[in-house]
């Protein structure tokens, strides 16, 4: 087993092709350890090199509302405002720090992408 750093794309490649490779390792085996190490690498140079923007926070609720079934009178209800939702979703209005505690909570969205700034449309 020998771990290097990954310092560009081919060792980037090279590392994944091992992962491949290494993929159904058994526990406690030093395939296992290999395969531990080369994620841990993959993801620090993934971190750097592709790094993903934190997506704007109405963008983020649509999504976890898609991924959970619900419709906007779902949300309306857990918000306890339809009319609120249509004009969150329209950008006419800012979400709260109370709709972002619920949304936090109840939707699972991290409160560092809810407080994110956007733009309103006047």
């Amino acid at each position: 087993m020998e771990i290097r750093p990954i310092k560009n794309e081919k060792d980037y490649d090279l590392a994944l092709e091992r992962v491949n490779i290494l993929f159904d390792a058994k526990p406690n085996t030093n395939e296992a350890d290999e395969l531990d190490i080369l994620v841990t690498l993959i993801e620090k140079y993934e971190k750097i090199n592709y790094p993903i923007p934190e997506p704007d926070p109405i963008e983020a609720i649509k999504f976890m509302m898609e991924q959970n079934g619900l419709s906007d009178a779902d949300l309306g209800a857990i918000l306890n405002s339809r009319s609120r939702v249509s004009e969150i979703f329209k950008r006419k209005r800012a979400l709260t720090i109370k709709q972002i505690r619920i949304l936090t909570e109840e939707l699972h969205i991290p409160v560092s992408t809810l407080i994110k700034e956007y733009a309103l449309n006047p």
